[in-house]
């Protein structure tokens, strides 16, 4: 266990200290409390496991469900998967994650069971995520949970498949970032108009190798849903987690949750720690940022980046606004968005909203888009959608549904014409039939307005909910306050009804595997610590491939239509497909660099602007670039997932300064080959040029040289570990399962109660 620390520390040090399970050699080893999984990048975790013969370490930390590929179509005729899911593939992942809760007694919210959602949604709801913990899930939006004081993260798969086996990551210590905003919001400005400022302020990469702890006046007076979403996009700033201090509206939001402590002793052992999380006077920050909240207005996006920011009451920017070495992006953003610089944002069309996502799918995002609606009728506005416009409002769980049914607030929206949907992440990412065509123009409450993010060819203009509101009635984006006028501090007429009304005692899955039936591998088959289980990276020679672009996000690198396989393999020509293929006729486009001689066949990708893998925790997007032949890419800053997600597959992101980048991007364009020797930490370049030298940690060094398999060097901690556990229930009870489960074990189902969905 950590030594005792008497410094001043942040509320990330005091959770980060509080989960060191080892701190030697490499990265600390850190437990995880909470684990959510999915049916997107789970499928490959579970295959690790069973080839391994390993179980699932703790059953009863660890909770299901499906929602990035279901259809958000009326279940009234559900039978099963089998019939429902249309799309093979989707269908095919949806069985998958079916059959692996079962095979390894994971608790799971299916499709029949109303508790289904969201992973981001359906976690806080049930009392599964609480203050103080670690939490993770195969999803770059996990920051979410970071509203509670927890530390929540999103991990690639081969990581999903580390905390199934051991409850555990290893973890290198970030940056610790506070963002301060003090003052009273104006009426009409919501959190995600404070989230979308921010990072419009900081940028993409403003978060890059930090946690980021919101602060200030204005934080606190938020709601929980309002904080989530804030911490939701912190991802989108580049920032590894996003943070806000507990406190009694915190505890207010968690009283009662099934998965919660109950109200008692534990409870109050419970919140007698909570309260000790928020940082300590004179704490250290790295990096600070203070913004006045009365700067905010209504905020929403005009590019294809979430840093592409601009007020409702602003013009389309000109690349002449920029610096000159970003005015390429932003010429290309434009032309993707169809748009002309100068236009006023409220005379720009919509085809499409969507009102749904982990970012702004809870009942409090309702209600608010639901009061725009009748504040709008009340001030003599339009009562209906406009003409040609679609709308669809996706609630976030199977819950927020019941509960805005029981308020009539679906009533609202239909009778102003949207369309009504079951619960799922649906247009968000277009993982489901939920898409926009090419030039399809949507206003969308979503976290990301990347290239294709909501289909092929769409263009996404992110907002708040209550905005996406106001564009749906009238056909163009538009500032809800004028809408709104007087109106805008009434309650809507609704009416409001507790959370609790819609919970139920929390009923674990019924289909915990014996103990002779979970899956053993033979003796001698079985994974020694320490395993060489990857490729060996020693020496890397070959055709190196340039690109000069920014924040390539992992939309561009692998998009979402690739992301529905059982396999790690067969996604070579899935690489930058939106770029590499014309999007209408499959045709390779003959000018992208890797469908050119020589770099049809590289192996070394040199990228010289910044933030090369950010978005999405996909572990797919270093998988195409091995299974292209692509080993090693070099940029100077990396999305943090995507760059753990690199050295999980024995490949080398390579961080490097500009000025060099510059030089190896020349021997790239010029069709030469390079040579990046990690034994020596060198890149070797053509005709004899004095090689580059780089650093790199010296364990992920050792580890790429040797091929080590994380998985089996956790497990030679396997009594650090079990010690930590220990330590754990006696500290901390209420983590052991919250009433459901202890150490694994379930606990039985009172007669007569109802069990989980199959």
């Amino acid at each position: 266990m950590p030594a005792p620390n008497t410094a001043p520390r942040t509320l990330y040090d005091k959770v980060f200290d509080d989960h060191v399970v080892y701190s030697g050699e490499g990265d600390t080893l850190i437990y995880i409390d909470r684990h959510l999984v999915h049916e997107v990048t789970s499928p490959q975790a579970f295959e690790g496991l069973e080839n391994a013969g390993r179980k699932v370490r703790r059953t009863d930390c660890t909770l299901a469900t499906v929602d990035h590929n279901i259809p958000t179509v009326s279940r009234k005729a559900f039978k099963s998967v089998g019939t429902f899911i249309e799309e093979a593939d989707s269908r095919a992942q949806v069985e998958a994650l079916e059959e692996n809760v079962k095979k390894f007694g994971v608790t799971y919210f299916g499709m029949t069971d109303r508790r289904q959602g969201i992973v981001h949604i359906i976690g806080p709801e049930q009392g599964f995520t609480l203050p103080g913990t670690t939490v993770v899930c195969g999803d770059s939006h996990t920051s979410t949970h970071g509203a509670f004081g927890a530390l929540a993260f999103g991990i690639g798969t081969s990581e999903v498949e580390h905390v199934l086996a051991t409850q555990t990551l290893p973890q290198a210590k970030s940056k610790n970032m506070r963002i301060n905003v003090e003052g009273t919001l104006a009426e009409g400005v919501a959190s995600k108009d404070i989230v979308l400022h921010i990072i419009g302020l900081i940028g993409t990469a403003g978060g890059t190798g930090c946690v980021i702890e919101f602060s200030g006046s204005a934080i606190r007076a938020l709601s929980m849903e309002a904080r989530m979403s804030i911490c939701n996009m912190s991802i989108e700033g580049g920032a590894r987690a996003g943070m806000i201090a507990p406190d009694d509206i915190t505890f207010e939001y968690l009283k009662g949750r099934p998965l919660a402590p109950p109200e008692g002793p534990e409870w109050d052992r419970a919140e007698a720690y909570w309260r000790t999380l928020a940082s300590d006077p004179g704490a250290k920050y790295d990096v600070e940022v203070e913004i006045k909240a009365e700067d905010i207005i209504p905020t929403l996006t005009w590019g294809t980046s979430p840093e592409d920011t601009v007020p409702i009451t602003g013009k389309v920017p000109s690349p002449a606004d920029f610096p000159e070495n970003k005015r390429a992006d932003v010429e290309k953003a434009l032309k993707y968005m169809g748009l002309t610089a100068g236009t006023p944002m409220e005379e720009i069309k919509v085809d499409k909203v969507f009102f749904g996502s982990c970012t702004n799918g809870r009942i409090e995002d309702m209600r608010s888009a639901a009061r725009a609606i009748q504040a709008a009728a009340k001030n003599g506005g339009p009562t209906h959608i406009a003409e040609g416009v679609y709308a669809m409002v996706v609630p976030g769980s199977g819950l927020v549904r019941k509960q805005a049914e029981a308020e009539g607030l679906d009533v609202i929206f239909k009778k102003a014409g949207f369309d009504w949907r079951e619960a799922g992440c649906s247009m968000c990412l277009g993982m489901n039939p939920d898409q926009l065509s090419p030039g399809e123009r949507c206003a969308s409450t979503s976290n990301r307005n990347f290239e294709g993010r909501q289909g092929a060819g769409g263009r996404t203009h992110l907002m708040s909910p209550a905005m996406a509101a106001a564009a749906a009635l009238t056909g163009r984006l538009t500032d809800v306050r004028k809408l709104m006028g007087s109106h805008i501090s009434e309650e809507g007429d609704f009416k409001i009804t507790n959370y609790q009304d819609y919970l139920e005692r929390f009923v674990p899955a019924q289909h915990t595997p014996q103990e002779a039936e979970a899956p053993v591998a033979a003796e001698a088959d079985k994974p020694k610590a320490a395993a060489a289980g990857l490729p060996k990276f020693t020496v890397l020679k070959g055709i190196a491939a340039g690109m000069s672009e920014a924040n390539i996000d992992t939309d561009k690198i692998i998009p979402k239509q690739f992301l529905k396989t059982l396999k790690r393999t067969g996604l070579r020509d899935a690489l930058f497909w939106p770029a590499r293929f014309d999007i209408r006729t499959n045709e390779k486009l003959p000018n992208f660099v890797l469908n050119k001689e020589p770099w049809t066949n590289a192996k070394i990708l040199v990228v010289t602007g910044d933030n090369f893998g950010c978005g999405s925790s996909r572990e797919h997007a270093p998988w195409a670039l091995n299974d292209f032949g692509i080993r090693c890419v070099m940029a100077p800053s990396f999305g943090d997932i995507f760059r753990n997600n690199c050295f999980k597959n024995g490949m080398l992101p390579l961080i490097l300064p500009k000025a060099d980048l510059e030089l190896l991007y020349q021997d790239a364009t010029a069709g030469e080959e390079l040579a990046v020797d990690l034994e020596n930490q060198q890149v070797i370049r053509p005709n004899g040029q004095a090689p580059i030298k780089f650093e790199i940690d010296a364990f992920r060094r050792h580890c790429l040289l040797n091929g080590l398999d994380d998985i089996g060097l956790t497990l030679a901690h396997e009594s650090d570990i079990a010690k930590f556990e220990e330590r754990r229930s006696a500290e901390w009870p209420w983590l052991d399962g919250a009433g459901y489960a202890k150490k694994g074990k379930v606990v039985p189902l009172r007669q007569g109660a109802k069990k989980t969905d199959w």
